[in-house]
């Protein structure tokens, strides 16, 4: 083989060992998708121990999550159990959304635009009272961040943790952050919509007429 034949089967083999590592990069970043189904995906890292956990929840301060009502409640969600962010206690989804409303507003705490978003919630959740539920879903194994980013936030809303995104998964929600689901008090969802709000009043025109709630 002459001298320029084995530099160029060279820099072949480099440009593929270059791809393929790079493809291995891509494979294993956890801001997309995660297959609920792989024995990697899970809702936390190891290192959110109760223990480590309690000193962030504390900080956050979160509202309790909703308790089980009457009826089967929303049903893509019978069956998923999430851990409640606020206090680690398991909540079915299914039941304790049941008989009401509900805004289902899936995020993660690296997510600029979600952080941009959360306090609009909060002040829409405020303004409904009990005539609605505001439900957050962390999509991101990392949940000390997502409870250290609501605390810094100063957003109380009632979250659950979901590593895996079981409820993105379930409600066929588009893979993009933030998204609200919409679901009526008969757990049938109402809406998907993907994309960001900037305030209450933003959020209360999308979503109240497709609930039956007026738009004050």
């Amino acid at each position: 083989m002459s001298r320029s034949a084995r530099w160029t089967a060279a820099v072949l083999i480099i440009l593929v060992a270059l791809g393929y590592a790079l493809w291995r990069e891509l494979d294993t970043d956890t801001s997309g998708p995660v297959d609920a189904g792989t024995p990697a995906a899970r809702d936390h890292r190891d290192a959110d121990t109760p223990e480590a956990l309690a000193g962030p929840r504390a900080r956050a301060d979160l509202a309790p999550c909703p308790s089980a009502e009457a009826g089967p409640g929303p049903q893509a969600l019978r069956g998923i159990t999430l851990e409640c962010a606020g206090d680690g206690t398991p909540m079915d989804l299914a039941p304790g959304l049941a008989g009401r409303p509900v805004l289902l507003n899936l995020w993660a705490y690296w997510c600029g635009p979600c952080a941009d978003e959360l306090p609009a919630l909060a002040e829409y959740q405020r303004r409904m009272g009990d005539r609605v539920t505001v439900l957050t879903v962390h999509q991101d194994e990392n949940e000390t961040a997502g409870l250290l980013r609501l605390a810094e936030l100063g957003v109380r809303l009632p979250t659950v943790q979901d590593g895996r995104r079981l409820v993105a998964g379930a409600l066929k929600v588009p893979n993009v952050m933030p998204a609200t689901v919409v679901l009526r008090a008969d757990g049938s969802v109402a809406e998907i919509l993907p994309r960001p709000f900037t305030d209450a009043d933003e959020i209360a025109a999308a979503v109240n007429p497709s609930i039956g709630v007026p738009v004050e």
